[in-house]
């Protein structure tokens, strides 16, 4: 007697009209027609099923803050930063754990059930972190959340950048966080990647850099960051965010770099939304794309996951919590149009985000956790078209969340009464797995 069973899906790796048995919130068996009793039975009716998406660069401690304590006019991350400097000394605990959980409520909706959170450090009040660490108990039952550590104004460009950072780790944040590039100068900037890898490595904690969040070619903390982590052993623990400049780095530099950064087993997390948004803004034309090298990166072996970053906050003022809308957006000025290059793209949203979150158990496997999402579409491919609704979202084996499926009415003579865009829209172009 298994709890739930899930017939007729599609995976993500192609396969199609399969069977996944849970039990205890584990994924017991995944074949085709199981024909066990369960508790309850949903049928995919030949939709995708995918394990839960991952997010693994986000900024909870801001969300949905827009407008607060005003706009930023000229979009800029700079500008963002100051605002959030207005704002960070008069929030409130209660406030910033009432937005986050707005947003996790959201992200539940949209399947997303793992989240790596950046928590400025750089107020000595630590009320961020404070509020985080409450919402991280909170969500713990469905949501799993991580805390980085991140000294916003500079880890020693802020006052009491160093002490804040060591005592927010004191009080349980995850990992170590840094960014280099706002500190005073280069140097700085490196006395800093080193020092923070060196806090990481004596805690036995994983580091998750802003890095080189730029379009300078000359911002290179990267470097720094892949020495700093082969130096101190922590190699696969470290990722590195953001990495624009590597857009306008030129090509000889970056062929010696990228295999350092594999060397180094660096995680790479690009945010495509926040990335095209803000950077090249300095452009007049040519205009650069400003998102760090994906194809290359991946080409070499590292692993590339992506970030949503911002939600409604003093950088970004759209977002969804929609992964899928990431990915969307990645295809787009990654410019990864080809079917493989689409299925690296979910992958960015999934294994490989759970691969640089560290996440335990995460998978389409028997004995991994019943974390899943059934989507209103066939394929991967289809679902980063379309990014359709979230049919079902599972947690542990249990439904958390429903969407009903997006149906369009028509009122047209001689024409079908309803269509259904996941379904009834899909060209079967070459190459498609049918």
């Amino acid at each position: 007697m298994f709890d739930l069973i899930l017939k007729n899906g599609n995976l993500p790796d192609g396969r199609k009209g399969v069977d996944i048995a849970i039990r205890n919130g584990i994924i017991e068996a995944i074949e085709a027609n199981i024909t066990a009793e369960a508790a309850e039975t949903i049928d995919a009716t030949g939709r995708l099923v995918s394990t839960s998406f991952v997010d693994p660069h986000f900024h909870m401690d801001a969300t949905l803050s827009l407008g607060l304590p005003r706009m930023n006019v000229s979009g800029t991350l700079l500008e963002g930063i100051a605002l959030w400097g207005e704002l960070r000394p008069i929030v409130t605990k209660e406030e910033l754990v009432e937005r986050a959980l707005r947003y996790c409520d959201l992200a539940v909706t949209q399947g997303l059930l793992h989240i790596r959170s950046h928590v400025d450090t750089s107020d000595p009040r630590l009320v961020t972190v404070e509020a985080m660490i409450e919402v991280r108990e909170k969500v713990k039952p469905y949501i799993d959340l991580q805390l980085v550590a991140f000294p916003q104004d500079g880890y020693y460009r802020a006052a009491d950048g160093v002490a804040s950072l060591e005592r927010a780790l004191d009080m349980g944040v995850d990992i170590v966080g840094g960014i280099p590039h706002f500190e005073r100068t280069m140097e700085d900037g490196r006395l800093s990647v080193e020092a923070l890898c060196r806090i990481a490595a004596d805690r036995g904690l994983p580091v998750d850099m802003h890095c080189d969040e730029t379009d300078d070619p000359m911002s290179r903390h990267i470097e720094t960051l892949a020495a700093q982590t082969i130096r101190f052993g922590l190699q696969g623990r470290v990722a590195g965010s953001h990495l624009t400049s590597m857009h306008s780095m030129d090509n000889y530099y970056v062929s010696k770099l990228i295999p350092l950064m594999a060397e180094a087993e660096i995680n790479v997390i690009p945010n495509p939304l926040i990335n095209i948004m803000l950077q090249g803004r300095h452009d007049t034309y040519p205009k650069r794309r400003g998102m760090t090298r994906v194809k290359e990166l991946m080409a070499a072996g590292l692993n590339v996951s992506f970030g949503h970053d911002c939600v409604m906050d003093p950088w970004y003022s759209m977002g969804s919590g929609d992964m899928l809308e990431v990915g969307h957006m990645a295809i787009h000025v990654a410019q990864m149009a080809g079917l493989e290059d689409k299925r690296k793209i979910f992958d960015a949203l999934t294994v490989n985000s759970a691969r640089t979150m560290g996440l335990e158990n995460y998978g389409l496997a028997k004995g991994c956790n019943a974390d899943l999402v059934i989507l209103q579409a066939e394929d991967v491919y289809e679902a980063l078209r379309l990014k359709p609704n979230r049919l079902a979202v599972i947690r542990r084996g249990k439904v958390i969340a429903r969407t009903a499926p997006r149906i369009g009415e028509l009122f047209l003579d001689g024409r079908p009464s309803s269509i259904d865009g996941g379904r009834d829209f899909v060209p079967l172009y070459e190459g498609r797995p049918r």
